[in-house]
Order: C-alpha cells, then structure tokens, then sequence
C-alpha cells in the first residue's frame, strides 16, 4: 500500500468533534454485490462454457492467473462499472472481487494487471471468439428455455449500432448515416410472449462500412433453427428497421417460414400509392392543428423482388407549434396477412424499446469502450460486455415481482452492487457484515434467494 493511500484527512470544523477519514481498513469492499453477479453465472454456467472455447498456450508452471479468473474478472469488473482494463489496478485488492473470481480474500497477490489482460485480450484468434460468440447464444436460449417452456410466440429484433473510433483502429472507416468514423455493431435480442423484457442473445463487432445485413443470414439460420428445436410449438416473429430491407433478406425470412415486419425506405412508387391518404391527413391536420396519421395498405412488388408482398402504409403529418406541418410517410413489409395495418404497425413500434436495452449497453456498461487497435481484441471487449449485461439481466429477471423488474443496469449497480461489506474468514466460513442501514437490503436479499442462496 502506498503512502497516499495510508495519508488520512481531517474535517477539524465542519462537525462538533474533529472526524480523521482514512483508508486503512483491511478486508473491506465496496462491491459487496459482486456475490450476485457470481451466483447468477454459477446458475447460467456463462464464464465456466465461454472458457471452454478458449485455448490456454501459455506455459502452465508460469500461469498465475488462469484464464477462467480473467474472463471473470473483465465480466464482473464491467458489471460493477469499471469497464477499462486500467481499472484493476484500482480493483485488484478487492477481497470480494478476488472471492468471486475463485481467488481466497486473504490472498496478498492481486488479480490479473492491466498488461496481463491487455496479452489475455490480444491473444485470442477469431475462432476463438466466434466460439464464443456461439456459446453466448447458446447459453441465453438453453437458459430462456426453462423460463419460457411454454412461450406461444418469440421475437427476434436485430439492430446495428454506431461505436465511434478514434484512432488508428483496424476496420475503422467512416460512415456516412452516422456522420463519424465507427465500428457497426450488431445487436440481437429475443422475447418472449407478453414478457416485457428483450433478452440480449448476439452481440458482434463490424467493420464501419459494414451494410445492415452483413452476418445477419447465418444468425437468422441458426438462431430460427435452435429456437424451434428449443420451442417447437411457439410461433417465430422477426423485427428489422429500414437498413435490412434487401431482396435476398425478404427471400431468406420466407424460406425460414417465420413471421416478419421489416421498415421499408420510401421510394417514388410507394409515396405515390401513399399519396391519396397523405391529401388526407395534410387536409384534417390543417384544420385542427394537430399531429394526425392513416393506416393503408398495399400489395407492391420491387424490381428486385422475387414475389409480391404486403406493405403497410402509415400517412402521417407531423404538426408542431410555430413550424410548418411535416409529411411522415412510413412503410413496413410485413406477411402478416391477419392483422389490420394499424395493428401490425403498432408491433413493429414495439421494437423500439431495444433502442433501451442498447442505450443501457452504452451508458451503463460502455459497450463502444474498443480503444485498442487490433480489431480482435475489440471484439472481445464487445462479447465481455454482452456477457456482463446478460448476468444484469439474468438478476433483473430474477426480481420481476419487485421494484427493479425493469430496472437498468445503472439502477440495479445502485441498489444491488454499490453496497460495502467487511469480509470476515475463518477456517469455516466466510461472514459478509454489510451496513445495517442499507436502504436497499431487502431487495438485495431477495435477489441472493433467487440466485441460490438461503435465507436463515
């Protein structure tokens, strides 16, 4: 410990007897919470398979940190907020942390570095992480099928999202929609029935320039085809936005026999057939001033396109106060053939509330921290924050009778993580005494029952 850290400070005036802050007290977290996130992998076995798929080259007499402690603790270290590899320096010591790792609290040597994880990222071959990569969807379906045995219908949405470069980073290249240079994720998420929750399945790194449907036909392939065999009586729906609408992409979700709603550009023969309801709907928002829209429908067929298909058609003028009123034609292909327009358009809106679950990605567990150059190893970064966002959403699912049911990862790094703890062990047990005025602890002992432990 160095002697910054051993300096205390003094508040001489502020209260009516001198307070001396130090922070010398040993076997202390912060981060109590970090048993949760070990109980729930311990359940979903997530780190224990996405080790399987890696190779250990290195010379075992020399090994300090096996690579299971390292997948465990970049997962956790995100969970817990700190998603950059420089951060163990400032979590290495933590007893809990060491604990959940498979580490003993009074071990004196610290977790892996900041350089041993760096060589533990820039190790890996792509193999390797499509391995992983596979496994992650494996272990959410296989996991996702003993919480919805009896699921009547499943949605996959799939979405790309920009993560802005800076630097000289591999496959970087500039993108015109997002006006910046960036790398293309592509993010898949499944759910359930009426659950309200999108469960995060696929998460992958893209070049900047990649188009929406670059990997999207092998997913669609063989997450339809694990689906059915994991749920042969539920229904497969999927929601794409404008980006996927391509030919090859319309044929693939038909020969797949699956349910689809995908966004459709506007072209010059679609606006024309939305034009008549469009005179409409300009007419009445003139008159009362405010935002209006009509649903039609249309059967319309591309140049490109191997068949006819059903287009929805929402005619929509957007008024706001001191600006002109503002056409909003939309359009969504869909072979939904027993709905109304108004109807199949409200279901596909409903996927806007993935834009939640990425925006929790982001803010929350920094899923566009890929600073390092080789691409690789930023697609490994990209699969560790999907591994720790799925165990976010494994103890979320866990508390869906309480107050965090739809929780962000924020909120419940708040109520279930932040919390101290000081770590007693002895040659019989290890004793947690956290705060007894902990304003969140029965919520946070109702998430160690579900994940295992038992109340006494």
């Amino acid at each position: 410990m160095s002697e910054a850290t051993r300096q205390s400070v003094l508040f001489q005036e502020l209260f009516d007897k001198p307070v001396v802050v130090a922070f010398d007290a040993p076997l202390q977290s912060s981060d109590g919470g970090v048993v949760l996130l070990a109980a729930a992998d311990r359940r979903l076995e997530l780190t224990e398979q996405l080790c399987a798929q890696l190779l250990d080259s290195r010379e075992q007499r020399k090994v300090v940190h096996g690579l299971d402690q390292l997948l465990r603790q970049r997962i956790y270290g995100i969970a817990l907020g700190y998603a950059d590899g420089n951060d163990s320096a400032r979590i290495g010591h933590d007893p809990l942390l060491k604990l959940s790792c498979g580490r003993s609290t009074r071990d004196e040597q610290a977790l892996a570095s900041q350089p041993t994880l760096s060589r533990f990222e820039h190790s890996l071959a792509g193999r390797q992480l499509v391995a992983m990569g596979r496994t992650l969807e494996a272990t959410v379906i296989r996991q996702l099928k003993r919480r919805h045995r009896h699921a009547r219908l499943i949605t996959i949405d799939l979405d790309p999202t920009d993560d802005p470069t800076h630097g000289q980073q591999d496959f970087s290249f500039f993108n015109g929609h997002y006006d910046s240079w960036c790398f293309l994720p592509l993010l898949g998420f499944l759910s359930f029935d009426d659950d309200p929750e999108q469960y995060l399945f696929h998460a992958r790194l893209r070049p900047g320039n990649a188009t929406a449907t670059r990997c999207v036909a092998p997913l669609l392939r063989r997450t339809v085809a694990r689906l059915r065999r994991c749920f042969p009586r539920a229904r497969i729906r999927v929601r794409l936005d404008g980006g996927f609408a391509h030919p090859r992409l319309f044929d693939l979700l038909e020969e797949l026999r699956v349910e689809y709603l995908v966004a459709m550009p506007g072209n010059s023969r679609l606006i024309e057939r939305a034009e008549p309801r469009m005179r409409l709907v300009r007419h009445m928002a003139n008159l009362t001033g405010h935002t209006l829209h009509i649903f039609d429908e249309c059967i319309y067929q591309a140049k490109s396109w191997s068949v006819a298909r059903r287009v929805i058609i929402k005619a929509e003028v957007v008024c706001h106060p001191g600006r002109e009123p503002k056409d909003n034609a939309r359009f969504v292909v869909s072979n939904l053939d027993r709905m109304g327009p108004e109807r199949i358009y409200q279901l596909y809106r409903e996927r806007g509330d993935v834009e939640n679950r990425i925006k929790e990605l982001h803010h929350d567990l920094e899923i566009d921290r890929t600073s390092t150059t080789s691409y690789l190893a930023n697609h490994l970064r990209v699969l560790l924050t999907a591994a720790a966002f799925v165990l976010c959403q494994e103890l979320r699912s866990r508390l869906a009778r309480t107050e965090l049911r739809r929780a962000q990862v924020g909120t419940l790094r708040l109520h279930l993580f932040k919390v101290a703890a000081l770590v007693r062990e002895s040659v019989r047990r290890i004793v947690l005494s956290m705060p007894a005025s902990f304003p969140w602890q029965s919520l946070w002992q109702a998430a160690a029952c579900r994940v295992g432990a038992v109340a006494t």
